[in-house]
């Protein structure tokens, strides 16, 4: 089980910044020569699901590891709220919605793993429905699995004077005010029984795919463990370009 406070959220001592940004330039070169034929074949899909506390940098995954990629083979969902039409449903029902179909990257920023967090941090619902909603994930994603489409679950790991540098920047830098938001620092308060939720969720719910627990106080660091975690996933996949018909 993993321990957050005794987990690094930087890069190991030895990591060389620049060669290490130069490969990860490498890895986004591969990953859209993959992608290609990904799109092509249509027999796979990739989920990528981006976890983390407010500031943790899954805005920065999106526009610093997948932006490169041919926009007709990816897709973006981001997860908030529920709207009253969502609430209406079960708590899978908007996220099935967004799924990627075969040959398509479907990044989720934010997800299902948002209505075992929140809910519970503020005691919405009780221990009990969030050990059902544990077993309906599970099931959820080994239905995805069996339709041939990969999983890559990311929980982006800031420490907490990373993070609150980051919410500060957000006040004082004008190309970030839109993404303040005051309630963010409400949610930092209880960072502890936030991380207490995640270690629940990685001992829960890694059944169908594990949990890449990502160091995210610096964002070449980061970039790189995605973008390299990401291309596997696809060498791994029995890719090749269809036949002529």
């Amino acid at each position: 089980m993993h321990k957050l406070k005794n987990t690094d959220t930087k890069p190991p001592q030895e990591t060389d910044k620049e060669a290490c940004k130069l490969k990860t330039g490498e890895l986004q070169e591969q990953l859209r020569e993959k992608q290609k034929i990904l799109y092509a074949q249509g027999e796979y899909s990739i989920l990528v699901i981006l976890q983390g506390l407010d500031a943790s940098g899954k805005d920065g995954v999106l526009n610093d590891v997948f932006s490169g990629l041919n926009l007709l083979g990816v897709q973006v969902a981001a997860f908030k709220a529920p709207t009253e039409e969502e609430s209406r449903h079960d708590f899978l029902w908007r996220i099935h919605q967004k799924v990627p179909g075969k040959g398509i990257i479907g990044i989720f920023n934010r997800s299902h793993y948002e209505d075992v967090l929140v809910p519970r941090v503020e005691k919405w619902i009780d221990d009990k429905t969030i050990k059902k909603r544990f077993k309906h994930i599970n099931d959820f994603e080994s239905l995805l699995i069996e339709n041939n489409t990969v999983i890559l679950k990311f929980y982006l790991h800031v420490s907490a004077e990373e993070q609150k540098e980051r919410l500060t920047e957000r006040m004082e830098n004008r190309t970030k005010f839109w993404k303040h938001n005051d309630n963010d620092w409400q949610v930092a308060t209880k960072r502890d029984i936030y991380l207490d939720a995640y270690e629940d969720i990685f001992e829960h719910c890694s059944k169908a795919a594990d949990w890449h627990i990502v160091p995210a106080d610096k964002n070449w660091y980061k970039n790189h463990i995605i973008a390299k975690a990401t291309l596997k996933a696809l060498e791994q996949l029995p890719l090749k370009y269809p036949d002529l018909k």
